[in-house]
């Protein structure tokens, strides 16, 4: 496509009055307004063949097929010809997902050593789903500057936005060596936990209380008891896909992160030889997956967390916890990923709640609403922002609230910032199998 620049518009526009006033002192000139717009075409017409031409430009677009939500990637885009300008426009239409508006400007220079137009574009993927990146367009100016010179490429290519493997691969390894003791070996688990493993000669350091003092009387010297850790626990990661969860904290939709911290917390399970499995609910329970044990069942937690799907209504709470309840056949970890604004619509939560903790071990994970925090704290320099302050106060006053009633309960609460989720919870589970509580 060829079509004239804005300054060819302004040059027309700009010979046309003085050609009409010429022709009304010197009717005799009126010659020179038709000349003008034929200098102005041919000068069109030269600038459009002069310089690269659009049709013998290829492109090649280089992107993954797969990204993690929140994980930054880049788009790679190369224009080749045997003639290429040295600067050239783009501007790409893509999924919201990748761009707000679905919509990226910038520009392509050309490279130093090829006759190529090169841009790498980096990119995060905001939300899970499939992100499609249609079309590219580039336009550049011809030498006059009379004529854009525009082609577009139908790219057509789609990238697969799944939950985000970063923490697992990163924060997985980093947390086993500082849990070095928690092992797979059986004697890397003996000394911790509440199942006696043997009797063991006492050693400095180790607990006093797990003196046996009746064997040490018998065998005339100091024996304390060995534990080891319990192990085949049914763990059930259950994420709330309600509405309240699918809004974004730190650039990313609450769920997302709560899926990412669950496949971490997954990872660290099946490591240490536990049974897990994944619940996800909004208005009505979703998913249940079976009980899996090994490492290799990893990518089978991994499709299933990437089926948790946004919802735009409020959960159920009864209906979900009363459903896993029925599910489960022997006691039980349930983690629950959820989010609470008030102690008024957190009230059905805790019924069901007090329900499920009579035979389960449950733990909620809530992610820290920093934004609401500094709004509480903030110096107020209007009577808007004191009217903020109050409403922000009085929502964290409402969320400690419930936390103190779920915790009455029996349940555990914990409370972590949205950007080191995924270690609080593992760090959790760590501390509940030190204590054998389950």
């Amino acid at each position: 496509m060829i079509y004239p620049t804005r300054r060819a518009i302004y040059l027309l526009l700009l010979g046309a009055p003085l050609a009409l006033a010429l022709g009304l002192v010197r009717p005799e000139l009126w010659v020179i307004a038709p000349a003008w717009i034929g200098l102005l075409l041919f000068g069109l017409l030269v600038d459009a063949m002069l310089g690269a031409n659009p049709r013998r430009l290829a492109l090649d677009a280089t992107m993954p097929h797969q990204v993690g939500v929140g994980d930054p990637f880049d788009l790679r885009l190369v224009a080749k010809g045997p003639t290429v300008p040295r600067r050239a426009e783009i501007a790409l239409a893509l999924d919201e997902r990748l761009a707000p508006g679905g919509r990226l400007a910038g520009e392509m220079r050309r490279a130093s050593d090829a006759e190529a137009l090169v841009r790498t574009l980096p990119l995060v993927a905001s939300r899970r789903g499939r992100a499609l990146v249609e079309a590219l367009w580039v336009r550049w100016a011809g030498p006059l500057g009379l004529v854009w010179k525009q082609r577009r490429f139908a790219l057509d290519r789609a990238i697969s936005v799944v939950p985000s493997l970063r923490s697992v691969t990163e924060e997985g390894s980093r947390l086993f060596q500082r849990n070095s003791w928690f092992g797979l070996r059986q004697q890397q688990l003996r000394g911790e936990g509440t199942e006696y493993e043997a009797l063991a000669e006492y050693q400095p350091g180790m607990d006093r209380r797990a003196i046996d003092w009746n064997a040490s009387a018998r065998h005339i010297k100091l024996l304390a008891k060995e534990y080891r850790v319990e192990r085949d626990n049914r763990v059930v990661l259950a994420i709330d896909a309600g509405r309240t969860m699918a809004e974004p904290v730190g650039g990313m939709p609450r769920v997302d992160r709560a899926v990412s911290a669950a496949l971490l917390l997954a990872y660290a399970g099946l490591k240490l030889g536990d049974r897990i499995s994944f619940f996800s609910f909004a208005a009505k329970p979703q998913a249940l997956t079976p009980a899996y044990m090994h490492i290799q069942d990893f990518p089978a937690l991994q499709r299933a967390a990437s089926l948790i799907d946004y919802a735009p209504v409020e959960s159920n709470f009864t209906l979900a916890l009363s459903t896993l309840s029925a599910g489960l056949n022997r006691r039980s970890l349930i983690i629950l990923f959820t989010e609470f604004t008030d102690a008024t619509s957190a009230d059905l939560m805790i019924r069901a709640a007090g329900r499920l903790v009579r035979k389960h071990r449950l733990l909620f994970v809530v992610i820290r609403d920093d934004e609401l925090e500094e709004v509480e704290r903030g110096r107020p320099e209007s009577a808007s922002d004191v009217t903020r302050a109050n409403v922000a106060a009085a929502m964290l006053r409402d969320r400690q609230l419930v936390i103190a009633r779920l915790q009455r309960l029996g349940a555990d609460v914990i409370e972590v910032p949205s950007d080191a989720m995924g270690a609080a919870v593992v760090e959790a589970y760590l501390g509940i199998k030190r204590g054998g509580s389950l």
